[in-house]
Protein backbone atom coordinates (compact mmCIF):
# COMPACT_ATOMS: atom_id res chain seq x y z
CA UNK A 1 0.00 0.00 0.00
CA UNK A 2 1.27 3.36 -0.53
CA UNK A 3 1.58 6.46 1.26
CA UNK A 4 -1.13 7.91 -0.44
CA UNK A 5 -3.43 4.91 -0.49
CA UNK A 6 -2.96 4.66 3.06
CA UNK A 7 -4.45 8.44 3.60
CA UNK A 8 -7.21 8.08 1.41
CA UNK A 9 -8.18 5.11 3.13
CA UNK A 10 -8.70 6.95 6.22
CA UNK A 11 -10.91 9.47 4.47
CA UNK A 12 -14.20 7.87 4.15
CA UNK A 13 -17.32 9.13 3.59
CA UNK A 14 -18.79 8.32 7.14
CA UNK A 15 -15.86 10.30 8.54
CA UNK A 16 -16.17 13.41 5.83
CA UNK A 17 -19.69 13.58 6.96
CA UNK A 18 -19.69 13.74 10.23
CA UNK A 19 -16.80 16.46 10.08
CA UNK A 20 -19.03 18.22 8.01
CA UNK A 21 -21.77 18.33 10.50
CA UNK A 22 -19.15 19.23 13.39
CA UNK A 23 -18.34 22.43 11.86
CA UNK A 24 -21.49 23.29 10.30
CA UNK A 25 -23.01 22.61 14.20
CA UNK A 26 -21.00 25.56 15.62
CA UNK A 27 -22.37 29.44 14.52
CA UNK A 28 -19.45 31.35 12.80
CA UNK A 29 -20.73 33.97 11.12
CA UNK A 30 -18.24 36.96 10.48
CA UNK A 31 -16.56 38.47 13.79
CA UNK A 32 -17.96 35.47 15.69
CA UNK A 33 -15.73 32.50 14.87
CA UNK A 34 -13.59 32.08 18.04
CA UNK A 35 -15.76 28.57 19.17
CA UNK A 36 -15.46 27.03 15.90
CA UNK A 37 -11.66 27.87 15.96
CA UNK A 38 -11.28 26.37 19.52
CA UNK A 39 -12.85 23.20 17.82
CA UNK A 40 -10.69 22.95 14.89
CA UNK A 41 -7.58 23.41 16.60
CA UNK A 42 -8.57 20.56 19.32
CA UNK A 43 -8.72 18.79 16.68
CA UNK A 44 -5.30 19.65 14.92
CA UNK A 45 -3.84 18.95 18.12
CA UNK A 46 -5.60 15.61 18.71
CA UNK A 47 -3.64 14.32 15.10
CA UNK A 48 -0.47 15.48 16.03
CA UNK A 49 -0.02 19.04 14.88
CA UNK A 50 1.37 21.82 16.64
CA UNK A 51 -1.85 23.82 16.66
CA UNK A 52 -3.18 26.97 18.38
CA UNK A 53 -6.11 29.16 18.46
CA UNK A 54 -4.98 32.31 17.41
CA UNK A 55 -6.76 35.30 18.55
CA UNK A 56 -7.92 38.44 16.80
CA UNK A 57 -10.03 39.90 20.01
CA UNK A 58 -11.90 37.81 22.46
CA UNK A 59 -14.54 37.00 19.30
CA UNK A 60 -12.67 36.21 16.49
CA UNK A 61 -10.35 33.76 16.11
CA UNK A 62 -8.17 31.90 13.21
CA UNK A 63 -6.97 27.95 14.12
CA UNK A 64 -4.06 27.00 13.12
CA UNK A 65 -1.34 23.67 12.61
CA UNK A 66 2.25 22.61 11.84
CA UNK A 67 3.11 19.24 10.75
CA UNK A 68 6.62 19.23 10.66
CA UNK A 69 8.90 17.90 7.90
CA UNK A 70 12.33 17.03 7.82
CA UNK A 71 13.01 20.30 6.30
CA UNK A 72 16.88 21.62 7.76
CA UNK A 73 18.90 21.14 4.37
CA UNK A 74 16.92 18.26 3.44
CA UNK A 75 15.58 21.00 0.47
CA UNK A 76 12.05 20.31 1.87
CA UNK A 77 9.18 23.23 1.22
CA UNK A 78 6.58 24.17 2.88
CA UNK A 79 2.78 23.85 1.94
CA UNK A 80 -0.31 25.81 3.69
CA UNK A 81 -3.74 23.86 3.11
CA UNK A 82 -6.17 27.07 3.98
CA UNK A 83 -10.28 27.55 4.35
CA UNK A 84 -11.72 30.53 5.60
CA UNK A 85 -14.39 29.54 8.46
CA UNK A 86 -17.10 32.50 8.47
CA UNK A 87 -21.13 32.24 7.39
CA UNK A 88 -21.65 35.34 4.89
CA UNK A 89 -24.64 35.54 6.99
CA UNK A 90 -25.21 34.92 10.66
CA UNK A 91 -28.45 32.47 11.02
CA UNK A 92 -30.51 34.70 13.03
CA UNK A 93 -33.73 35.80 12.17
CA UNK A 94 -32.91 39.79 14.26
CA UNK A 95 -29.93 40.28 11.47
CA UNK A 96 -30.48 38.19 8.23
CA UNK A 97 -34.22 38.91 7.83
CA UNK A 98 -36.04 40.47 5.80
CA UNK A 99 -33.20 41.22 3.40
CA UNK A 100 -32.18 37.31 3.29
CA UNK A 101 -35.88 36.72 2.64
CA UNK A 102 -39.32 36.64 4.68
CA UNK A 103 -38.05 33.85 7.15
CA UNK A 104 -34.65 31.97 7.82
CA UNK A 105 -35.28 28.52 6.03
CA UNK A 106 -33.94 25.40 7.53
CA UNK A 107 -30.68 25.24 5.26
CA UNK A 108 -30.12 29.14 6.59
CA UNK A 109 -29.33 28.00 10.22
CA UNK A 110 -26.47 26.60 11.82
CA UNK A 111 -27.99 23.32 12.30
CA UNK A 112 -26.40 20.18 10.62
CA UNK A 113 -28.94 17.78 8.85
CA UNK A 114 -28.44 14.77 6.58
CA UNK A 115 -30.17 14.51 3.35
CA UNK A 116 -29.11 11.48 1.31
CA UNK A 117 -25.73 12.41 0.18
CA UNK A 118 -25.66 16.17 1.14
CA UNK A 119 -25.19 17.61 4.46
CA UNK A 120 -26.36 21.07 4.76
CA UNK A 121 -26.89 23.72 7.03
CA UNK A 122 -25.54 27.41 7.14
CA UNK A 123 -22.39 27.22 5.32
CA UNK A 124 -22.52 23.34 4.94
CA UNK A 125 -20.69 23.72 1.70
CA UNK A 126 -19.25 27.82 1.58
CA UNK A 127 -16.86 27.86 3.40
CA UNK A 128 -17.47 24.73 5.84
CA UNK A 129 -17.21 22.13 3.75
CA UNK A 130 -14.20 23.04 2.07
CA UNK A 131 -12.48 23.52 6.10
CA UNK A 132 -14.20 20.02 6.37
CA UNK A 133 -12.16 18.41 3.95
CA UNK A 134 -8.78 20.14 5.14
CA UNK A 135 -9.63 19.00 8.21
CA UNK A 136 -10.05 15.51 7.82
CA UNK A 137 -7.33 15.19 5.41
CA UNK A 138 -5.06 16.96 8.44
CA UNK A 139 -6.40 13.80 10.72
CA UNK A 140 -5.15 11.53 8.29
CA UNK A 141 -1.68 12.58 7.74
CA UNK A 142 -1.69 12.53 11.62
CA UNK A 143 -2.75 8.86 11.40
CA UNK A 144 -0.25 8.02 8.49
CA UNK A 145 2.65 10.07 9.50
CA UNK A 146 4.13 10.11 6.10
CA UNK A 147 7.45 10.93 5.70
CA UNK A 148 7.40 14.52 4.83
CA UNK A 149 10.85 16.66 3.61
CA UNK A 150 8.59 20.11 4.23
CA UNK A 151 6.21 21.26 6.84
CA UNK A 152 2.61 21.28 6.12
CA UNK A 153 0.71 24.06 7.70
CA UNK A 154 -3.61 24.10 7.99
CA UNK A 155 -4.85 26.93 8.69
CA UNK A 156 -8.66 28.32 9.09
CA UNK A 157 -9.22 32.07 8.64
CA UNK A 158 -11.76 34.30 10.21
CA UNK A 159 -13.12 36.83 8.22
CA UNK A 160 -13.07 35.96 5.09
CA UNK A 161 -16.35 36.67 4.25
CA UNK A 162 -16.41 40.47 1.72
CA UNK A 163 -18.98 41.97 4.96
CA UNK A 164 -17.99 44.81 7.22
CA UNK A 165 -18.99 44.26 10.40
CA UNK A 166 -22.34 42.72 11.92
CA UNK A 167 -23.94 45.69 14.11
CA UNK A 168 -25.42 43.07 16.78
CA UNK A 169 -25.38 42.84 20.65
CA UNK A 170 -22.41 39.93 20.82
CA UNK A 171 -19.89 41.28 18.00
CA UNK A 172 -16.70 42.71 17.87
CA UNK A 173 -16.71 46.71 17.62
CA UNK A 174 -13.94 46.72 15.57
CA UNK A 175 -15.03 47.64 11.57
CA UNK A 176 -12.63 44.88 10.13
CA UNK A 177 -13.61 41.61 10.66
CA UNK A 178 -14.02 40.55 6.87
CA UNK A 179 -12.38 40.87 3.80
CA UNK A 180 -9.45 38.74 4.27
CA UNK A 181 -8.38 40.22 8.54
CA UNK A 182 -7.84 36.72 9.35
CA UNK A 183 -5.85 35.78 6.82
CA UNK A 184 -3.81 39.00 6.76
CA UNK A 185 -3.33 38.09 10.76
CA UNK A 186 -2.14 34.92 10.26
CA UNK A 187 0.65 35.92 7.89
CA UNK A 188 1.60 38.95 9.93
CA UNK A 189 2.53 36.41 12.91
CA UNK A 190 4.51 34.44 10.86
CA UNK A 191 2.96 31.52 9.30
CA UNK A 192 4.67 32.34 6.10
CA UNK A 193 4.70 29.08 3.54
CA UNK A 194 6.64 28.58 0.43
CA UNK A 195 3.03 27.44 -1.63
CA UNK A 196 -0.30 27.61 -0.65
CA UNK A 197 -3.61 25.63 -1.36
CA UNK A 198 -7.13 27.36 -0.74
CA UNK A 199 -10.08 25.49 -0.67
CA UNK A 200 -13.40 27.23 -2.13
CA UNK A 201 -16.19 26.37 -4.28
CA UNK A 202 -15.09 25.50 -7.75
CA UNK A 203 -14.51 22.03 -9.27
CA UNK A 204 -11.24 23.05 -10.94
CA UNK A 205 -7.70 24.84 -10.23
CA UNK A 206 -7.55 28.44 -10.45
CA UNK A 207 -4.41 30.67 -10.35
CA UNK A 208 -5.67 34.07 -10.28
CA UNK A 209 -8.44 36.04 -8.62
CA UNK A 210 -10.54 38.76 -9.24
CA UNK A 211 -10.52 41.61 -6.77
CA UNK A 212 -13.28 44.32 -5.21
CA UNK A 213 -13.78 47.95 -4.97
CA UNK A 214 -16.67 49.33 -2.71
CA UNK A 215 -18.24 52.53 -3.86
CA UNK A 216 -20.42 55.09 -2.16
CA UNK A 217 -22.28 57.26 -4.27
CA UNK A 218 -24.02 60.39 -2.66
CA UNK A 219 -26.88 61.60 -4.60
CA UNK A 220 -27.28 65.04 -3.27
CA UNK A 221 -31.61 66.53 -2.29
CA UNK A 222 -33.03 69.13 -0.27
CA UNK A 223 -34.39 68.35 3.24
CA UNK A 224 -38.14 69.80 3.61
CA UNK A 225 -41.34 68.38 4.80
CA UNK A 226 -44.43 67.19 3.01
CA UNK A 227 -46.87 69.86 4.21
CA UNK A 228 -44.31 72.31 2.20
CA UNK A 229 -43.48 70.47 -0.94
CA UNK A 230 -45.76 72.93 -3.20
CA UNK A 231 -44.43 76.34 -1.25
CA UNK A 232 -40.60 75.16 -0.77
CA UNK A 233 -37.58 73.88 -3.09
CA UNK A 234 -38.30 70.38 -3.83
CA UNK A 235 -35.30 68.17 -4.72
CA UNK A 236 -36.16 64.84 -3.53
CA UNK A 237 -32.64 62.74 -3.78
CA UNK A 238 -34.22 59.39 -3.54
CA UNK A 239 -36.37 60.12 -6.72
CA UNK A 240 -33.07 61.22 -8.44
CA UNK A 241 -31.21 57.97 -7.24
CA UNK A 242 -34.22 55.79 -8.99
CA UNK A 243 -33.09 57.12 -12.03
CA UNK A 244 -29.18 56.95 -11.22
CA UNK A 245 -29.89 53.47 -10.09
CA UNK A 246 -31.58 52.50 -13.42
CA UNK A 247 -28.72 53.79 -15.35
CA UNK A 248 -25.55 52.59 -12.87
CA UNK A 249 -26.94 49.29 -13.24
CA UNK A 250 -26.89 48.74 -16.94
CA UNK A 251 -23.19 50.49 -16.79
CA UNK A 252 -22.82 47.44 -14.77
CA UNK A 253 -24.20 45.12 -17.05
CA UNK A 254 -21.38 46.08 -19.69
CA UNK A 255 -18.75 46.30 -17.37
CA UNK A 256 -17.83 42.90 -17.73
CA UNK A 257 -17.51 42.74 -21.44
CA UNK A 258 -14.63 46.24 -20.92
CA UNK A 259 -12.37 43.97 -18.54
CA UNK A 260 -13.01 40.18 -19.34
CA UNK A 261 -9.69 38.12 -19.35
CA UNK A 262 -9.06 34.28 -20.31
CA UNK A 263 -10.15 33.36 -16.76
CA UNK A 264 -12.53 36.18 -15.17
CA UNK A 265 -15.73 38.10 -16.16
CA UNK A 266 -15.93 40.75 -13.07
CA UNK A 267 -19.06 41.48 -12.26
CA UNK A 268 -20.70 44.07 -10.21
CA UNK A 269 -23.85 44.56 -7.88
CA UNK A 270 -25.88 47.20 -6.42
CA UNK A 271 -25.73 46.15 -2.91
CA UNK A 272 -27.87 48.91 -0.87
CA UNK A 273 -29.64 52.20 -0.79
CA UNK A 274 -30.15 54.75 1.91
CA UNK A 275 -31.76 57.63 2.38
CA UNK A 276 -34.20 59.50 5.29
CA UNK A 277 -35.59 58.45 8.77
CA UNK A 278 -38.04 55.77 8.89
CA UNK A 279 -39.40 57.11 11.76
CA UNK A 280 -40.47 60.40 10.01
CA UNK A 281 -41.22 59.57 6.64
CA UNK A 282 -43.39 62.91 6.67
CA UNK A 283 -39.98 64.64 5.48
CA UNK A 284 -37.51 64.69 2.74
CA UNK A 285 -33.54 63.42 3.35
CA UNK A 286 -31.11 66.25 1.70
CA UNK A 287 -29.08 62.81 0.48
CA UNK A 288 -29.05 59.27 -0.51
CA UNK A 289 -26.64 57.31 -0.51
CA UNK A 290 -25.95 54.13 -3.16
CA UNK A 291 -23.82 51.74 -2.30
CA UNK A 292 -22.17 49.16 -4.73
CA UNK A 293 -19.60 46.48 -4.81
CA UNK A 294 -17.41 46.18 -8.46
CA UNK A 295 -14.52 43.35 -8.81
CA UNK A 296 -11.93 43.80 -10.92
CA UNK A 297 -9.97 42.10 -13.02
CA UNK A 298 -6.53 40.65 -11.59
CA UNK A 299 -3.81 43.38 -12.73
CA UNK A 300 -6.34 46.12 -12.63
CA UNK A 301 -5.77 49.04 -10.10
CA UNK A 302 -8.77 50.26 -8.11
CA UNK A 303 -7.86 53.55 -9.32
CA UNK A 304 -8.60 52.81 -12.59
CA UNK A 305 -12.29 51.49 -11.91
CA UNK A 306 -12.78 54.67 -9.13
CA UNK A 307 -11.98 56.96 -12.21
CA UNK A 308 -14.10 54.87 -14.74
CA UNK A 309 -16.52 54.96 -12.83
CA UNK A 310 -16.66 58.66 -11.84
CA UNK A 311 -16.36 59.71 -15.38
CA UNK A 312 -19.64 57.60 -16.16
CA UNK A 313 -21.48 59.42 -13.11
CA UNK A 314 -19.93 63.06 -14.44
CA UNK A 315 -22.10 62.53 -17.86
CA UNK A 316 -25.27 62.00 -15.32
CA UNK A 317 -25.14 65.92 -14.49
CA UNK A 318 -26.50 65.15 -11.01
CA UNK A 319 -24.09 66.74 -8.82
CA UNK A 320 -23.28 63.08 -7.28
CA UNK A 321 -20.27 62.35 -5.04
CA UNK A 322 -18.09 59.40 -5.48
CA UNK A 323 -16.50 57.88 -2.85
CA UNK A 324 -14.32 54.55 -2.61
CA UNK A 325 -14.60 52.87 0.37
CA UNK A 326 -12.89 49.51 0.02
CA UNK A 327 -10.72 47.85 -2.43
CA UNK A 328 -8.95 44.64 -2.56
CA UNK A 329 -6.73 44.13 -5.68
CA UNK A 330 -7.21 40.97 -7.68
CA UNK A 331 -4.14 38.86 -7.66
CA UNK A 332 -2.28 36.06 -9.66
CA UNK A 333 0.32 33.27 -9.64
CA UNK A 334 1.77 32.66 -12.62
CA UNK A 335 0.22 29.26 -14.48
CA UNK A 336 3.38 27.51 -14.64
CA UNK A 337 3.82 28.12 -11.22
CA UNK A 338 4.33 24.57 -9.32
CA UNK A 339 2.20 24.73 -7.01
CA UNK A 340 -0.27 25.52 -9.71
CA UNK A 341 1.07 22.56 -11.64
CA UNK A 342 1.18 20.32 -8.74
CA UNK A 343 -2.85 21.16 -7.98
CA UNK A 344 -3.74 20.59 -12.08
CA UNK A 345 -1.85 17.06 -12.10
CA UNK A 346 -3.55 16.34 -8.93
CA UNK A 347 -6.88 17.24 -10.23
CA UNK A 348 -6.39 15.13 -13.35
CA UNK A 349 -5.08 12.04 -11.57
CA UNK A 350 -8.19 12.36 -9.40
CA UNK A 351 -10.88 13.58 -11.90
CA UNK A 352 -9.33 11.01 -15.21
CA UNK A 353 -9.57 13.83 -17.51
CA UNK A 354 -7.49 16.87 -19.09
CA UNK A 355 -8.42 19.77 -17.00
CA UNK A 356 -9.46 22.91 -18.50
CA UNK A 357 -9.43 26.45 -17.33
CA UNK A 358 -13.31 28.00 -16.74
CA UNK A 359 -13.93 31.39 -17.65
CA UNK A 360 -15.73 34.09 -16.38
CA UNK A 361 -15.13 33.02 -12.92
CA UNK A 362 -16.01 36.63 -10.49
CA UNK A 363 -15.55 35.52 -6.95
CA UNK A 364 -13.12 36.72 -4.77
CA UNK A 365 -11.52 34.71 -2.20
CA UNK A 366 -8.40 34.82 0.19
CA UNK A 367 -6.07 33.64 -2.25
CA UNK A 368 -5.77 37.61 -2.78
CA UNK A 369 -4.68 38.20 0.82
CA UNK A 370 -1.89 35.32 0.24
CA UNK A 371 -0.72 36.27 -3.07
CA UNK A 372 -0.50 39.49 -2.30
CA UNK A 373 2.00 38.76 0.86
CA UNK A 374 3.87 37.03 -1.95
CA UNK A 375 2.33 33.12 -1.13
CA UNK A 376 1.84 31.86 -4.74
CA UNK A 377 -1.51 30.01 -4.53
CA UNK A 378 -3.49 27.80 -6.32
CA UNK A 379 -7.62 27.52 -5.59
CA UNK A 380 -9.64 24.02 -5.97
CA UNK A 381 -12.68 23.56 -4.50
CA UNK A 382 -16.02 21.33 -5.06
CA UNK A 383 -19.06 21.81 -8.07
CA UNK A 384 -22.46 23.47 -6.28
CA UNK A 385 -24.89 21.04 -5.45
CA UNK A 386 -27.45 19.76 -7.63
CA UNK A 387 -30.66 17.55 -6.78
CA UNK A 388 -33.72 16.45 -8.02
CA UNK A 389 -35.10 16.99 -4.38
CA UNK A 390 -34.44 20.62 -4.21
CA UNK A 391 -34.05 23.62 -6.00
CA UNK A 392 -30.72 24.91 -5.67
CA UNK A 393 -31.01 28.61 -5.23
CA UNK A 394 -27.56 31.03 -4.08
CA UNK A 395 -28.41 30.10 -0.24
CA UNK A 396 -28.75 26.79 -0.83
CA UNK A 397 -25.58 26.34 -3.06
CA UNK A 398 -23.69 27.64 0.05
CA UNK A 399 -25.64 26.11 2.64
CA UNK A 400 -25.17 22.27 1.23
CA UNK A 401 -22.48 19.93 0.33
CA UNK A 402 -22.26 16.56 -1.18
CA UNK A 403 -20.00 14.21 0.36
CA UNK A 404 -18.76 12.47 -2.29
CA UNK A 405 -17.95 15.61 -3.65
CA UNK A 406 -15.95 16.04 -0.52
CA UNK A 407 -14.31 12.38 -1.23
CA UNK A 408 -12.94 13.96 -4.35
CA UNK A 409 -11.33 17.29 -3.46
CA UNK A 410 -9.51 15.53 -0.46
CA UNK A 411 -8.25 13.36 -3.05
CA UNK A 412 -6.97 16.42 -5.15
CA UNK A 413 -5.51 17.72 -1.66
CA UNK A 414 -3.92 14.91 -0.70
CA UNK A 415 -2.17 14.09 -3.85
CA UNK A 416 -0.80 18.23 -3.85
CA UNK A 417 0.38 17.89 -0.59
CA UNK A 418 2.67 14.70 -1.17
CA UNK A 419 3.70 16.01 -4.05
CA UNK A 420 5.06 19.14 -2.54
CA UNK A 421 6.14 18.13 1.00
CA UNK A 422 6.57 14.87 0.53
CA UNK A 423 10.33 13.10 0.37
CA UNK A 424 9.78 12.37 -3.31
CA UNK A 425 9.29 15.98 -3.50
CA UNK A 426 12.58 17.41 -1.95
Amino acid sequence: MTVLDAILDRITEDRLREAARAVTAIPSPTGREAPLARALASRLSAAGFAAQTQHLDEFQANAVGRLRGSGGGGGGEDLMLYAPIDTLTTGQSEVDVPWIGPELRPDMRAEARDEGPFVSGLGASNPKGHAACILVLAEALGAVRPELAGDVVVAFGAGGMPTNAVEAPGFPARANTGHGVGCSFLLERGWHTDHAVIAKPGDFVAHDEVGLCWFEITVPGIHTYAGSRHRLPYRNPIVTAADVVTRLEQWLADYPARHRTATAAPQGVIGSIAAGWERILAVTPAACRIRLDVRTAPGTKPLSVKRELAAFLDRLDAGLELEMVLAIPGTHTAPDAPIVRTAIEAWEHTSGKPHEPVPDNSGATDANILRARGIPTARVGMPKVTSDAFDVDFSRGMNTVDVRAMRRLCEVLARTTLSTTGKEAA
